[in-house]
Parts: structure tokens; sequence; C-alpha cells
């Protein structure tokens, strides 16, 4: 895949981010991180090469994701402060994961490579991007001990079931 294609994957997935951020955080206006994140995960279907590949791994990593998060805003170990919600998540979150999970189709493969560090990673990095929602005034936890146990467990079995899961026929097609 040429560097051209990562950078620009790259991209649309920061760009989501920034405009979930920026939305809410200076404009209180939600929709316009999913918008963007919307178009970004449309325009990335429509050119991938594989449309099935790219909506098994969406399904595999961006719905255990969103129903994580869904359950543990539910026990109160975090909150997200956002002014529109669907359930207990703000409205971002559903095209915010799914644009995550989209890095996993080209641009995050060579971690096959390196899956103890990929795990680690993946176990230290999920944990730090959703404290860094703190300052931002974004995200409130309300358990900080149970909040980087969960967090650590989960972000190191996401990593681990994708790198397991990838491997399968059902990918390679």
């Amino acid at each position: 895949m040429s560097l051209v294609k990562i950078f620009l994957i790259l991209s649309g997935y920061q760009l989501t981010w920034l405009m979930c951020v920026i939305g809410e955080k200076f404009f209180n206006e939600p929709l316009i991180g999913f918008i963007t994140g919307l178009i970004f995960s449309i325009s990335y279907f429509i050119y991938s090469k594989n449309k099935y590949r790219v909506l098994l791994i969406i399904f595999f990593i961006a719905l255990p994701g969103y129903l994580f998060d869904t359950i543990v805003v539910y026990f109160d170990v975090y909150e997200f402060n956002s002014i529109l919600k669907i359930g207990t998540l703000p409205i971002w979150m559903l095209v915010l994961w799914i644009s995550f999970s989209i890095l996993f189709d080209e641009v995050l493969v060579f971690l096959k490579n390196y899956q103890l560090i990929a795990i680690l990673l993946s176990a230290i990095l999920g944990p730090l991007a959703y404290y860094s929602g703190v300052p931002l005034g974004l995200i409130e936890i309300y358990n900080f001990y149970m909040f980087i146990f969960i967090m650590f467990v989960f972000w190191s079995f996401l990593m681990l079931f994708y790198l397991k899961i990838t491997t399968k026929k059902i990918f390679i097609q």
C-alpha cells in the first residue's frame, strides 16, 4: 500500500476525532464530528477493494468497542459529557469507533508481525486516548483505578482478538 493512501486514511481518522472534539467542546454541536466521521467512513467503504473484509473488521472492532463503552458508562466508571447522546454515549462515538476500526483494514496490518508489542501498545494507548478527554472536559472518570484496569484488559483483548480473527479464512477472501 502506498504511503499516500496510509496518510489519507490516518488523516481521515484524525480529522474525524478532531471534529468530534471541536464540535462538542467549542461549538456545542456534536453532529459536526458525526457527519465528518460518516463522510470518512462511507468514502473509505466506497473506495475499498474488499468491502466484505471492511464490514467484518467494523463488526469485530467497532461493535465490541461501542458495546464496551456503553456497559462501562452504564456502570458509572466514566461518562462522556455530551449534549446529544444515543443511549449512554455521544452520537459521535458511533462513527468514531467505525473510523477507528477502519485503521485495522490497511494501516495497522503490520501489527500482525509484532503481536506482543501490538497488545502492549493497545493496552497503554487505548486508555490514554480516553484519558486525553479529561482535560478537554469530554469525559469524567468516576473510578480511576477501575477505569485503568478495565481499559487495560479490554484494549489488550481487543487487539488480541483482532490479531487472531484476521488470520481466519473469512478475512482473507
